[in-house]
C-alpha cells in the first residue's frame, strides 16, 4: 500500500487516548530503569498491584474539569516487595514525566537521613543510567536533590532528623516508611501536609509497612480510611490477617506481591524458620514480613503461643479447687483487672477467668484515646462498666464477692499500688476476709517480676494455660513489652507497651500464685519442735 494511502488509513482509525495513570504507567515502563539487583539495567516493570494502586490514584479525577480528586494513597506491604522502586518511579513521573507541572516541589520523607538517601539514591542511579536524560536533569548529590528542567520542577529528599519542614509547599508529598513513626503525631508529617495550600490538588502519597500499634499515626490513617472510604483516600493494603497461618506459605503469598517474582521464597522460608525456632525474631517476621500489626519491640507473649492457649475454661475447676486471685488495680480513671486462675490437676493446666473494670462517664474518651473499643466490650460483658468517672473499689468488691461465690479463694496476690485503699474497701465489704487467705505481695521491677514471667513463658510454651481469647487478655498478650535488664532479668514494661497491659500483669501474678502460693524467697519457715531439733553431744 503506498505512503499516502496508509497515511489516509491511519487518520480514519480513532486515537487512543491515554488515561492520566496510563500515562504515568507508560512513562514509568519506557523511562525508568532498574538501577540495581539481579535486574540491573533493565526497564522497570510494575506488578499488577501497582499498578492497581496507580490506576486507582490517577485516574480518579473530576469528569469535568480533569483535576485530580485524590488526596492521599496508601499503599502498606510488607518489606522487599518494590516499596523503594515504586517511591522512585512515581517521583520521575513528576519531575520530568507526564504529571510534572511547572515550578512544582516534590519531597520524599523517611524517618532518618540514611533511609532519605535510599530514595534519592535510587532515582538519581536510574536517571543516570540513560544518556537521553542528561539535558532534562539535574542532580545534587550533597543536597539530595534532584531538578527537571524542562518545567523547573524540583525533588528534595527529606528526614525527620533534619531541619524543619515549614515554610515548603509541596504538590506531591510522599512518606517512605510511615509506619516506624511510633504514636498518633509525626512534625514531618504534620508540616507536609498541612503545607500544601498553594495547589487545588497536592497529592500525598504513604508506601509503608504497617506500624505496629493501632495507637500509631499510620494505623490511625488505614483504619480512618477502612471505617470511612471516601473519594478523596485510596487505600490498598497487603497483610496477613490474624486467623492467618503465618507459617503456610499461601499467607505468605497473600502478605507479599512480589513473592516468586523478585522477592524471593527462599528468604522468606529462613526468615519462617528463624520466627518458628526463636520466638523473640516472631514479632519481627509478622510486623516486617507479613505486615501485620505487631510490635518488633521485644513482647513478652509470642502470638503464636498464645494463641494456642485460646481454650475455653472449666468453669466446674473454679468450683472444685482452690483459686488465686491476681490484681492489678492500676489508675482509678482506667482500668482495675483481677483474674482468677484455678490449676486442673489431671492436666496441670491453669485456667484463667479475667475480670477488668472500668467507669463509665469518660468510657468514649478514653476509647479513642486508647484505640480500643471499650464500648463494645462492655455491651458484650466482657468489660465491666462502672458508673462514675474513676473506679470505686467498693462497687469492684460487690461485685467480685457475687461473682466469685462458691469459690474457695486460697491466695490474692496484688501490686502494692493503692492497695491499702482496696484492703479497706474489701473489709467493709466483707469480702477476702477469711483468715486462712495468704495475701502475696508482688512488686513491679525485676526482683518480684522474673519469676513470674518466666513462669509465664514455662506454661504458654507448654500449652499448659488456657485463657479463652478474652479481648482485655489479648489487647495486653499483643501490646506488652518485655523488658530485660544486663542481667537477663525480665518484666514487663507498661511505658513502652503501645496498649494497656494492665489484665495481663494480673493475669502474671495469679497464674503464679495459683502454682506457687509461697514463691521460693516467701516460703513460711518449718515450725521448730523438739522432734525436730538436733543435739551435738
Amino acid at each position: 500500500m503506498p505512503a499516502a494511502a496508509r497515511n489516509a488509513e491511519a487518520q480514519k482509525r480513532p486515537v487512543q487516548v491515554l488515561s492520566r495513570a496510563d500515562r504515568v504507567i507508560k512513562f514509568i515502563h519506557k523511562y525508568i530503569l532498574v538501577p540495581e539487583g539481579i535486574l540491573v539495567g533493565k526497564p522497570m516493570e510494575l506488578l499488577a498491584e501497582q499498578i492497581d494502586f496507580i490506576r486507582a490514584v490517577y485516574d480518579n479525577c473530576d469528569p469535568y474539569t480533569k483535576a485530580l480528586i485524590t488526596r492521599r494513597g496508601i499503599f502498606s506491604m510488607p518489606r522487599k516487595n518494590g516499596k523503594t522502586g515504586l517511591i522512585s518511579a512515581l517521583l520521575g513521573a513528576h519531575i520530568i514525566g507526564p504529571e510534572a507541572a511547572l515550578n512544582a516541589q516534590l519531597y520524599s520523607a523517611a524517618r532518618s537521613r540514611e533511609q532519605a538517601a535510599v530514595v534519592f539514591k535510587y532515582l538519581a542511579k536510574s536517571f543516570r543510567m540513560r544518556n537521553d536524560l542528561s539535558g532534562l536533569i539535574d542532580i545534587t548529590d550533597s543536597g539530595k536533590r534532584i531538578k527537571g528542567l524542562a518545567k523547573n520542577t524540583e525533588y528534595h529528599a527529606l528526614s525527620a532528623d533534619a531541619t524543619t519542614a515549614h515554610g515548603l509547599s509541596p504538590k506531591l508529598s510522599i512518606h517512605d516508611e510511615l509506619g516506624q513513626v511510633v504514636g498518633p503525631v509525626d512534625d514531618l508529617y504534620d508540616a507536609l501536609e498541612t503545607a500544601g495550600g498553594a495547589y487545588d490538588d497536592p497529592l500525598s502519597l504513604i508506601i509503608s509497612t504497617q506500624a505496629a500499634s493501632d495507637t500509631d499515626l499510620l494505623s490511625t490513617l488505614i483504619d480512618d480510611a477502612l471505617r470511612n472510604p471516601t473519594p478523596e483516600t485510596v487505600l490498598r493494603l497487603y497483610a496477613a490477617d490474624k486467623d492467618d497461618d503465618p507459617w503456610d506459605p499461601k499467607t505468605w503469598y497473600k502478605a507479599n506481591i512480589a513473592l516468586g517474582k523478585f522477592r524471593s521464597l527462599k528468604d522468606v522460608q529462613t526468615l519462617a524458620a528463624q520466627a518458628k525456632r526463636m520466638p523473640s525474631f516472631e514479632p519481627s517476621f509478622f510486623n516486617l514480613y507479613l505486615n501485620m500489626r505487631i510490635s518488633r519491640l521485644a513482647l513478652l507473649v509470642s502470638p503464636t503461643l498464645w494463641s494456642k492457649c485460646n481454650g475455653v475454661p472449666n468453669l466446674d475447676l473454679f468450683y472444685k479447687y482452690p483459686v488465686a486471685l491476681g490484681f492489678d488495680l492500676s489508675q482509678t480513671t482506667d482500668l482495675t483487672a483481677c483474674v482468677a486462675s484455678v490449676e486442673d490437676p489431671d492436666s496441670g493446666k491453669i485456667h484463667c477467668l479475667p475480670f477488668v473494670f472500668t467507669p463509665l462517664d469518660t468510657l468514649k474518651e478514653r476509647a479513642q484515646t486508647d484505640r480500643a473499643p471499650y464500648p463494645t466490650w462492655v455491651e458484650h460483658n466482657q468489660l465491666i462498666g462502672l458508673p462514675g468517672k474513676y473506679v470505686n473499689y467498693g462497687m469492684v468488691c460487690d461485685y467480685l464477692k457475687t461473682a466469685l461465690e462458691g469459690m474457695q479463694i486460697k491466695v490474692a496476690a496484688f501490686d502494692r499500688w493503692r492497695i491499702n485503699d482496696f484492703k479497706a474497701a474489701a473489709e467493709t465489704k466483707d469480702f477476702l476476709q477469711a483468715k486462712d487467705i495468704i495475701w502475696q505481695p508482688c512488686g513491679q521491677g525485676y526482683k518480684d517480676m522474673t519469676l513470674r514471667v518466666e513462669f509465664f513463658e514455662q506454661l504458654l510454651l507448654g500449652g499448659d494455660m488456657v485463657h479463652g481469647g478474652h479481648p482485655l487478655l489479648n489487647m495486653g498478650a499483643a501490646n506488652c513489652v518485655l523488658a530485660v535488664d544486663p542481667a537477663r532479668n525480665k518484666k514487663p514494661e507498661k511505658a513502652k507497651s503501645s496498649a494497656r497491659i494492665d489484665p495481663l500483669v494480673a493475669q502474671l501474678m495469679s497464674v503464679y500464685a495459683c502454682r506457687y502460693p509461697h514463691p521460693p524467697d516467701e516460703k513460711p519457715k518449718p515450725v521448730v519442735s523438739e522432734k525436730s531439733l538436733f543435739f551435738v553431744g
